[in-house]
C-alpha cells in the first residue's frame, strides 16, 4: 500500500478543475465588471469556489472507495495514500473554508455555495449510485452555478447577464454523457446505472449532441440580450460552429467508440475558447479606447 499522504493530498484536491469552476466564476465576474473587479473580490471569488470544488472531489472519492477500488485503484484512498478518516477532515476543512471566504463576499454568495455544497454531498451519496443521467444533469447544474455566482460575487446580485451564460452548462452534460461512454466497460464492473449502459452507444451519443446543439445555438446570448459587447462574440462563434459540427457528427455517423473519443477530444479542445471570450469581454472597454 502506498503511504504518501502529500501526494494523495494534491491527488484529492484535483487542482485542474479549480479552472474550470473558480476560473470560470471569476472570468464572468471580469467580463460583467469589464475588468473592474478589485483584488479582493476577485481571490474570494476564485479560491471559495476552488475550495468548494475539492471538497466536492474528495466527498465523492470517499464514497466511491469501493468503485474506485476495482477501475481507479491509484486514487488516494484505495492506493493507501490517505485513510477515509483524513479525506473526511479534509473534504469538511474544505467545505468550511469555501462556505466562509464566500460568506466574506456577500451574502448570496454563501447561499449560492451552500446550495452547491449540499448538492454536491447529494450526488455522491444517492444520485450517482441511482441515476447516471440524472447525475449528468445535475453536474451541468452545478456548473452553471459558476456564472449566477460570478455576479454575485461582483454586483450582490443574479440577473439577465448570467442567466444568459447559464445555458452553456448544457454543454458539461452532453461531455460527461460521452466520457460515460468512453468508461462503459468499467463502470458496468461497479454497476454504476450511466445512461450509455441504460440506452446504448448509439442513442446516448445522440443525446449528448443535442446537448451540444443547445449550447452552440445559446452561447451567443448574452451579446444577442445586449449584455456583453461585440468582442464576446467572434470566439463564442467559432466554438458554436464547432460544437454545432460535432454534435452533427455524432448524431449521424456511426457510434462506435473511436468516433465518439474523436469528437469528445475535438469538443473538450475548444473548451479554451469560451474562457478567452470571457477574457475579451472583460477587456472590452480597454480595446474599445485602443481602436
Amino acid at each position: 500500500m502506498s503511504k504518501k499522504p502529500a501526494k494523495g493530498v494534491v491527488a484529492l484536491l484535483r487542482l485542474p478543475y479549480w479552472m474550470m469552476t473558480g476560473g470560470l466564476a471569476l472570468l464572468t465576474s471580469l467580463a460583467i465588471s469589464k475588468g473592474a473587479l478589485n483584488l479582493q473580490t476577485a481571490l474570494l471569488t476564485f479560491f471559495s469556489m476552488a475550495f468548494i470544488t475539492s471538497a466536492g472531489f474528495s466527498i465523492n472519492d470517499y464514497f466511491d472507495k469501493e468503485s474506485d477500488a476495482v477501475i481507479k485503484p491509484k486514487r488516494p484512498i484505495p492506493s493507501g495514500a490517505l485513510s477515509l478518516g483524513q479525506v473526511i477532515v479534509i473534504s469538511l476543512v474544505l467545505f468550511v473554508a469555501g462556505l466562509s471566504l464566500s460568506a466574506l463576499v456577500n451574502t448570496l454568495s454563501f447561499v449560492i455555495l451552500s446550495v452547491d455544497s449540499f448538492l454536491l454531498v447529494v450526488y455522491s451519496a444517492l444520485i450517482k449510485r441511482k441515476s447516471g443521467f440524472v447525475a449528468n444533469i445535475l453536474v451541468g447544474i452545478l456548473t452553471g452555478t459558476a456564472f449566477l455566482y460570478g455576479e454575485a460575487t461582483f454586483a450582490n446580485t443574479i440577473s439577465l447577464i448570467s442567466l444568459s451564460l447559464y445555458p452553456i452548462a448544457c454543454g458539461t452534460i452532453g461531455g460527461n454523457i460521452l466520457r460515460d461512454i468512453l468508461s462503459l466497460e468499467g463502470d458496468s464492473k461497479v454497476g454504476y446505472p450511466t445512461l450509455p449502459k441504460g440506452v446504448g452507444i448509439g442513442a446516448a451519443s445522440r443525446i449528448a449532441g443535442i446537448f451540444f446543439v443547445a449550447t452552440g445555438i445559446l452561447s451567443p446570448m448574452p451579446f444577442a440580450l445586449g449584455e456583453f459587447t461585440i468582442y464576446y462574440l467572434p470566439l463564442i462563434l467559432m466554438w458554436s460552429v464547432i460544437l454545432i459540427y460535432s454534435s452533427a457528427r455524432l448524431l449521424t455517423s456511426t457510434s462506435t467508440v473511436e468516433n465518439i473519443r474523436k469528437y469528445e477530444r475535438l469538443i473538450t479542445m475548444s473548451m479554451i475558447l469560451l474562457p478567452l471570450a470571457l477574457i475579451l469581454e472583460a477587456l472590452s472597454k480597454t480595446i474599445g479606447g485602443l481602436l
